[in-house]
């Protein structure tokens, strides 16, 4: 009895305690309500607006500038600026012109010529005149609107101006007259813009500011005409006539991007956000007008503006009570079903299994709710240390397992680059390195590096009675499968040596290309890579000639005073397409050097941009070392693509052979 009457007591002071948070919570909730009401009203409110106002201006603004498109894209107009002084053509321009300001809201239109700069301009509280008003200065800041919207590359733009020397502002309607593709004028019409603002931006709703901007944010109609961004599609406009500098706060500014964006991407629907205008929450809405590139946009002042009607408050007030009332009935209820001790048992138990302690004691079996509860938690717990036991089990086992696997994959790794450090040492052997210098000693250098530890690059040199024969190819792919290709080239080239001889280059590439092709059927060729780019030069020491042909390849020299380039043919071998190689000869002098390289030296990225070497520098670093010793030219070679590549990785295998007459 003693217990219960203490859980009486408790349960009193846990209703007490509820009521209160009860009555805290239905405050509360019904503050909450109410702005949530008050919040979706006014989204509604300035979504509504925003679309009734972007209807209101998207008609007569597009009518404004379908009638100036067809007046700038029509013949007589483009005749008449490029014949201007004809008296004729321009008569036929101004009847036609004067046709469209009948047509025109504004009742004036405007003709610009950009070959004399002279301005044009007719409305009816002026006298009609075929005469120019004035003539446009590039040097005026004044002018400056209409040289800025020449050089564009739109077709037209909508610009807020105020033109000083007719005394104008209005939003001006700018169409290019182009001749071809040559622009040759302008010409269009204007909105007066304190009717424009008193029309379509005038809400006269308390609490609301509605504008309209730019796609880069500058304000282009605005209640207070102070803070329109005048001739803002040619220039930039000033931040404080901007959507952006009345917004108080740099998250406001992001917001506002993020909503042009999205208004960019969903022109036919409003998107709101939340803002401090000059200082005060407001709330934004804004749609976009892709025809005319202007974003529509209401801010509301919840404080200020009547989104809510105040006799919605009762109902609201009402409903809060009653949950109040539901929420104490509802705590009632759970007190007397003394639910909080077995709970409190519960959780100590729950706890206690937390902390690793299976062997808990569990409140006493009933027969209710409770009891069935403890039983559950009984099993669960049960269940609980089984698994737990049958985790760690199954943890130490597969450890075991994963540590099995990682050595075996290490053995693996281990062949697989004992494998390729081996290729390497095949591929060195098979490249002329010895025969090079103990044939051209010091008139001679090689450059290769491939990629990787093995690559699809490699260089040749055979010798002759009369001369020798050099080159460099350049296989398809590198690593393994461009080091695999080299072994097929290398038997290739050996092959077509024998049958074409050294001293034809052009025919030894052709016969090369016969036999690439001659080993790999047409389907083989389509399923992988097997081109590969090639250049030969023979060297003829009687005659001091050296003839060159190249698959894709070019040869560089310097004949002691400029860089020289001799292009290879396009098609590379084994290309899809045959491609006819021919020879070229150089009259060489002791002082003539000859580059041959594959395009992973010229491909190389590095910089500060990231762009390739190049065939302008590669002929520069040329210039820059060619009379150096061709072994230190190695060296600056090597330095120069060091400097130039940093810290990007190297793309290509990259191979140069050089050489001059011994």
């Amino acid at each position: 009895m003693g217990f219960r009457l203490g859980l009486r007591g408790k349960s009193l002071v846990a209703l007490l305690g509820t009521a209160l948070l009860a009555l805290v919570l239905a405050g509360a909730l019904g503050w909450q309500a109410i702005d949530s009401i008050r919040t979706h009203l006014g989204d509604a409110f300035a979504r509504n607006f925003t679309l009734l106002n972007r209807e209101r201006i998207l008609a007569p603004v597009s009518r404004e500038l379908a009638l100036s498109l067809r007046l700038a894209h029509s013949e007589v107009t483009r005749r008449w600026l490029l014949a201007e002084n004809s008296q004729d053509m321009r008569t036929l321009a101004f009847t036609e012109a004067e046709g469209y300001r009948q047509d025109f809201r504004d009742h004036s239109y405007f003709l610009i010529s950009a070959l004399s700069n002279n301005y044009y301009f007719n409305d009816s509280k002026s006298p009609f005149s075929t005469a120019p008003r004035y003539t446009l200065n590039p040097a005026t800041s004044n002018d400056g609107w209409f040289f800025g919207t020449m050089k564009d590359t739109h077709d037209f733009n909508i610009n807020v101006d105020h033109d000083v020397a007719l005394g104008l502002t209005k939003i001006w309607f700018n169409v290019i007259v182009k001749d071809g593709d040559k622009p040759i004028g302008l010409a269009g019409t204007g909105l007066d813009l304190s009717t424009f603002l008193k029309d379509f931006v005038g809400s006269g709703e308390k609490g609301v500011t509605a504008m309209v901007i730019d796609a880069k944010g500058a304000i282009q109609a605005h209640p207070d005409d102070k803070r329109i961004a005048l001739n803002s599609a040619v220039r930039q406009a000033g931040y404080d006539k901007s959507l952006f500098g009345l917004l108080a706060r740099p998250e406001d500014v992001a917001r506002a991007q993020q909503a042009m964006a999205a208004s960019v991407a969903k022109p036919q629907d409003a998107t709101l956000f939340s803002a401090q205008l000059q200082g005060k929450p407001q709330r934004f809405a804004m749609s976009y007008i892709p025809e005319l590139k202007w974003h529509v946009v209401t801010a509301v002042d919840m404080d200020a503006a009547q989104v809510i009607d105040s006799k919605l408050l009762l109902p609201i007030a009402l409903a809060a009570l009653l949950l109040f009332i539901a929420a104490i009935l509802a705590f009632i209820y759970a007190v007397n079903r003394l639910l909080i001790v077995p709970l409190l048992q519960l959780e100590q138990s729950a706890r206690a299994i937390a902390n690793g302690n299976y062997a808990v004691a569990l409140p006493p079996a009933r027969l209710d709710e409770i009891g069935a509860l403890t039983t559950a938690f009984g099993s669960m717990a049960s269940k609980i240390q089984r698994h737990t036991e049958e985790l760690e089990s199954t943890v130490r086992q597969r450890t075991g397992e994963l540590i099995v696997a990682n050595q075996n994959m290490v053995a693996a790794h281990k062949k697989i680059s004992d494998s390729i450090a081996y290729a390497s040492l095949i591929q060195r052997a098979i490249l002329p390195e010895q025969q090079l210098t103990q044939a051209l000693g010091s008139s001679q250098f090689v450059l290769w590096q491939p990629r990787d530890v093995v690559g699809g690059d490699f260089y040749l040199y055979r010798p002759h009675p009369r001369g020798y024969l050099v080159g460099v190819i350049d296989c398809a792919g590198h690593g393994v499968p461009g080091a695999i290709m080299t072994m097929l080239a290398t038997a290739a080239v050996d092959q077509a040596i024998l049958e074409a001889g050294v001293q034809d280059p052009a025919a030894l590439l052709t016969r090369l290309d016969d036999i690439v092709r001659s080993k790999l059927t047409r389907d083989q060729r389509d399923m992988i890579a097997t081109n590969m780019d090639a250049g030969f030069a023979w060297v003829d020491r009687s005659t001091q000639i050296v003839t060159f042909a190249g698959a894709h390849i070019p040869l560089y020299y310097h004949d002691g005073e400029e860089v020289q380039v001799i292009a290879g043919n396009r098609r590379a071998i084994g290309d899809r397409h045959r491609g006819e190689f021919g020879n070229a000869s150089i009259e060489a002098t002791a002082e003539t050097r000859f580059y041959l390289t594959t395009d992973g030296f010229l491909d190389q990225a590095g910089g500060d941009k990231g762009f390739g070497f190049g065939n302008a520098r590669f002929a520069d670093m040329i210039r820059q070392y060619a009379r150096l010793p061709l072994a230190e030219q190695a060296q600056a070679f090597a330095a120069t693509l060091a400097a130039y590549q940093g810290e990007h990785a190297q793309r290509d295998d990259i191979t140069i052979i050089s050489f001059q007459l011994d």
